[in-house]
């Protein structure tokens, strides 16, 4: 199956000429792991962190693996899995949570190396505690993107480290030795000047803090449709909007949605700790909510995709709030400025104004005609 690789696609994620659904991580990884994986049985091999399916299917389809277990925290990934396993007539995985299910006796786990070193800490973590003791984690990363402390916080939870040798600008890190303990997340953090405890599991932006674009929103959020009812915290991360709202405005309905699954493992944690109503849902967009179904959308919008910057990453959501909002509904956006969304808003959602900047972050309001 020599094309298997080159074959695959992002869709349904962003598409341009300088983003690839396989990168020489994924090769690099599949290479080093193929001896492993071939002493492996059924239900062995688990993937973590697969952007679009190279690592699970070329573990099935290149390497003969069986029964693989994969987790993925963004939803995108896993729609573009199940897209490219579909085109390639591949199956044998499944989709699990960051848990026991995904690693009980996982002999060889693949990783892509996440941005965040607490989104490590806690996967490393994860197999420590759940995995064979014979494990080996076998986690690849673009080597630009790399630092010692990966090294270390492997460490924390396997005894053995090894940096395999550089490849196309991509290495991998060997591990095995898991030396289990106690589950960190998600972390919880109170912050007084909010009156609010903020709870994150490792992959959640910006962790237990807050982030200064959020910080930015809030400030404005008083003014922001005062009579609204249903109120949407779009991309929200550990649901810290969402909780504000549900605590400062008594009747409303807040949701908050998100494709990431550590985001909404947060969002739930967040509300429960601060016992808010907060419905969380995890969604592409608003795909689960019906047209004219909410009065203000509160969003502040990713914008990378990986680790390259993508102005078309938010206009989706950008979409996706104009069809839930009722006419006269409002979108209120907080990006970095350099980003200058206010003209897309303007075409895709309705009137734009900008109602706040500072020397990094633009607030706008856009409203439904």
């Amino acid at each position: 199956m020599p094309s298997l690789l080159d074959d695959l696609s992002r869709a349904p994620d962003v598409q341009a000429p300088n983003l690839v659904a396989v990168d020489a991580t994924d090769r690099l990884l599949l290479d080093d792991a193929a001896p492993l994986v071939e002493a492996c049985g059924p239900g062995q091999v688990v993937v973590v962190g697969d952007q679009y399916g190279a690592l699970t299917l070329g573990a099935l389809g290149l390497l003969g693996a069986r029964d693989v277990r994969v987790h993925t925290d963004r939803l995108t990934s896993e729609h573009a899995l199940q897209a490219n396993a579909g085109r390639a007539g591949l199956d044998g995985f499944t989709l699990h949570g960051l848990d026991a299910d995904l690693l009980r006796g996982a002999r060889v786990v693949l990783v892509q190396l996440p941005r965040s070193l607490a989104a490590l800490d806690e996967i490393a973590g994860a197999v420590a505690r759940h995995a064979s003791p014979d494990v080996t984690l076998l986690a690849g990363g673009r080597v630009k993107h790399m630092t010692t402390a990966m090294n270390d916080v492997l460490r924390r939870h396997l005894s053995e480290v090894q940096a395999g040798l550089g490849r196309q600008k991509s290495r991998v890190l060997t591990a095995r030795g898991p030396v289990p303990g106690p589950d960190a997340y998600p972390e919880r953090q109170h912050h007084a000047d909010l009156d609010l405890t903020v709870c994150a599991h490792g992959a959640a932006f910006a962790g237990t803090g807050v982030d200064r674009g959020t910080r930015f929103l809030l400030d404005h959020l008083p003014q922001a449709a005062p009579g609204a009812v249903d109120v949407v915290d779009l991309g929200c991360g550990t649901g810290l909007v969402a909780c504000v709202v549900a605590r400062t405005r008594p009747g409303t309905r807040a949701l908050a949605s998100d494709e990431s699954a550590a985001a909404v493992a947060s969002a739930r944690a967040t509300a429960a700790a601060n016992s808010l109503d907060v419905t969380v849902v995890r969604d592409l967009g608003l795909s689960q909510q019906a047209d004219d179904s909410a009065d203000l959308v509160l969003l502040n919008p990713p914008f990378h995709t990986g680790a390259t910057v993508h102005p078309g990453v938010a206009r989706p959501l950008f979409t996706e709030a104009a069809r839930v909002l009722r006419p006269g509904g409002e979108l209120w956006t907080v990006y970095n400025s350099h980003l200058e969304h206010k003209a897309t808003l303007a075409r895709l959602v309705g009137r734009t104004e900008q109602v706040g900047r500072n020397a990094s972050f633009t607030v706008t309001r856009s409203v439904v005609g």
